[in-house]
């Protein structure tokens, strides 16, 4: 499956590098360029890219916004955010906008592309140590006072839903809570990685889950994480 993806950023040169990155790529095409947040939301409408690069700070409508937009329009497209400023306040502001993924500009073309293959697929693009770092926050009000991730009847539901996981399930999910990847997951539980997707898959529709990130955040609102 070709990817296609939809670069946003407000800096020419920036938005040229990434083309370049993404067109050179086998399976990866570049499905159109915005400068600012709501030509991304136009393009993104009209086009419908499977992934949407994001950056943070551009003028008029910025990146956590337009976010907001894309993720809750019927483009069905996801959102990797990518950004110069690997702050804890942008990421939560995108995570909480329906962002899938967050990288900070520097990454490896190879981590890029990674995290904009597996954004496509329906994962999130967290690194471990991210992903454990930020959950504390996502529950719980930011330090601005902001809202958690999750509302009251959400949350409720949810501890419903992992009460009825098999014992099995609720150990895969303990493990996504803890920000460890398939591979780690499968070797800690003496299985395949092939098996531990599946049980990925089933706990996203199970738990009505959008993706990784939620997963992991369900799990610490549970008590199945540290």
């Amino acid at each position: 499956m070709t990817v296609r993806v939809l670069i946003a950023d407000d800096q020419t040169l920036v938005r040229a590098g990434f083309a370049g990155i993404i067109r050179l790529a086998p399976g990866f095409a570049v499905a159109g360029e915005a400068a600012d947040g709501a030509q991304a939301v136009e393009l993104a409408r009209r086009e419908r890219p499977d992934v949407v690069l994001m950056d943070v700070r551009m003028p008029g409508l910025d990146g956590i916004e337009a976010t907001r937009l894309i993720t809750a329009g019927p483009s069905g497209s996801r959102v990797l955010i990518l950004t110069t400023f690997d702050l804890d306040e942008y990421v939560r502001g995108a995570l909480r906008a329906g962002a899938s993924g967050f990288l900070v500009k520097d990454a490896e073309p190879a981590e890029l592309l990674a995290a904009a293959r597996a954004v496509a697929a329906g994962g999130a693009a967290l690194a471990p140590s991210v992903t454990r770092r930020l959950i504390s926050g996502l529950l719980g009000a930011g330090p601005t006072g902001e809202q958690p991730l999750l509302p009251d009847p959400e949350r409720a539901r949810a501890r419903a839903a992992v009460a009825a996981l098999t014992a099995r399930e609720r150990e895969v999910l303990a493990l996504v809570g803890d920000g460890l990847t398939n591979p780690e997951i499968a070797a800690r539980l003496h299985i395949t990685e092939g098996t531990a997707k599946t049980h990925i898959g089933r706990l996203l529709h199970k738990l009505a889950a959008r993706d990784r990130v939620r997963l992991a955040i369900l799990a610490h609102r549970a008590g199945l994480s540290r």
